[in-house]
């Protein structure tokens, strides 16, 4: 049975996905606890009939509280609750086409070696767009990286690294990611969820997203930066490969973090320099 209902919106009416309700009773103790959908609906389970206080809060917006009427079949509503969002700290970029600058942007790879360091691989050539939304939360994203531009500063280890063994990149030359939307988490973090293409495997991909700010360029352009980053394993990847030393420790480490320092320039299309 249904409980306490309430569907969470901003100040533009747009949903609150994840914004979350928590019930609590006269005495301060917790009685019920949801999480907005999509659609930013929120259900409770069954509450104990009687005046109770709901208070709702999402990532970059200022709680809300609110008496609470449970009937004696244990349901309510709260109806339409609009979330108001606390004061950016900078100032978002303008809504529309932005373009990856790969002069200045590069991306990061780093595994565990050994089990005792560190391997970090850059890779160079990296491409794509950002198509800023109004609201920003709508924005979405697409980014192709050439998996043969790998670099640990060691020529032999990248051969291996671009054979079968790992990214094999005569069969998979790129590396691809499309985000869809994004969730705030702060003043200047974000969530983009999205789809990663690599080694020809599709897999739903994360990125934590901290916005560094834009502004003019030397060139006569406007500038915005990013970092991303999120962790994978190999073998969601089939990457397998997993050379074993003595005492049983593997040469590769299972899990991979990316890191991703990103330019964008406004406009479709990268000013000539």
């Amino acid at each position: 049975m249904t409980g306490l209902t309430a569907r969470i919106r901003n100040a533009e009416n747009w949903p609150v996905p994840e914004a979350v309700l928590t019930v609590t009773d006269s005495t301060g103790r917790q009685i019920g606890r949801a999480v907005a959908d999509d659609t930013g609906a929120v259900t409770t389970a069954s509450l104990p009939p009687g005046l109770h206080t709901a208070v709702l809060t999402a990532p970059g917006y200022q709680p809300v509280a609110r008496t609470a009427q449970i009937s004696s079949t244990g349901t309510g509503t709260l109806g339409d609750i609009a979330l108001v969002a606390v004061a950016e700290t900078v100032a978002l970029p303008l809504s529309g086409p932005w373009t990856i600058d790969p002069v200045h942007s590069t991306v990061i790879a780093t595994a565990r070696h050994l089990g005792i360091s560190s391997i970090k691989a850059r890779f160079a050539e990296v491409s794509g767009r950002l198509d800023i939304g109004e609201p920003f939360e709508r924005s979405t994203g697409y980014a192709e990286i050439k998996a043969s531009c790998i670099d640990t500063g060691i020529a032999m280890r990248d051969d291996h690294l671009r054979s079968a063994d790992f990214l094999d990149v005569e069969r998979f030359p790129l590396i691809s990611f499309t985000g869809n939307g994004l969730r705030r988490t702060g003043s200047d973090t974000w969530i983009m969820p999205g789809e990663l293409i690599l080694h020809g495997q599709r897999r739903t991909v994360d990125l934590d997203i901290t916005y560094g700010g834009f502004g003019p360029d030397p060139w006569g352009g406007v500038r915005a930066a990013f970092h991303a980053e999120t962790v994978l394993r190999r073998d969601d990847f089939a990457i397998d490969y997993n050379a074993m030393v003595r005492a049983g420790v593997a040469a590769v480490g299972t899990t991979v973090k990316l890191d991703l320092d990103i330019q964008v320039v406004q406009g479709d299309r990268l000013p000539q320099m």
